[in-house]
């Protein structure tokens, strides 16, 4: 692999028309590797929903905000925001079916599985990393995207375990994918939110 240099990056384009497209987009910030987690709420009918989301950081310390990133096309973040409050539960390494199971727009995602009510009125997901619970704050608009910055009401941690790593469009850090692998589904093929 070459490495990026001065010599080989084209000067920056002005023309609207050259900019990237969108699986241009996501191949190249594919090459960032995230966490992934499954933002949960209850929606205003007490009904748990929730949706697996790479797209969270934190934003500040003092006072403590975080910040997710949800697509306008997507059902279930519609139904957090009318409820006010969220969870980011940050998956482990070997959480791969929650992650399939909140990726998915398809069947019922909590059904036969085990989870708690908060006493914030969140849901949160047994064996993660780690569960931050959220009001949300403030919602920027940013093209086919809402940005969501929540102020956190608490955090809960667990013991060390392995992150799950979002990278090239798959789950973990491979040297190369295999030869006629696709993407996940639920990464690019579903509208996350």
């Amino acid at each position: 692999m070459n490495p990026l240099t001065a010599e080989s990056v084209a000067a920056p384009e002005t023309d609207v028309a050259a900019s990237p497209t969108p699986p241009q987009m996501r191949r190249a910030m594919g090459a960032f590797a995230t966490g992934v987690t499954v933002i949960t709420g209850l929606a205003v009918d007490r009904e748990p929903v929730g949706f697996a989301c790479q797209s969270f950081a934190s934003v500040s310390l003092e006072p403590p905000l975080v910040l997710f990133c949800a697509g306008h096309k997507g059902r279930t973040w519609p139904r957090i925001r009318a409820s006010g409050r969220f969870c980011v539960n940050v998956l482990a390494e070997d959480q791969t079916d929650l992650c399939t199971r909140f990726g998915s727009g398809e069947g019922r995602k909590y059904e036969g599985l085990d989870w708690d009510l908060s006493r914030w009125d969140t849901p949160s997901l047994r064996g993660v990393l780690m569960r931050a619970h959220a009001e949300v704050s403030e919602v920027h608009v940013a093209g086919d995207h809402d940005v969501v910055i929540g102020r956190v009401l608490q955090l809960e941690t667990a013991d060390e375990e392995r992150p799950m790593l979002f990278f090239r469009g798959r789950l973990g850090v491979h040297e190369e994918p295999a030869a006629g692998s696709a993407p996940l589904s639920w990464g690019w093929g579903n509208h996350w939110g």
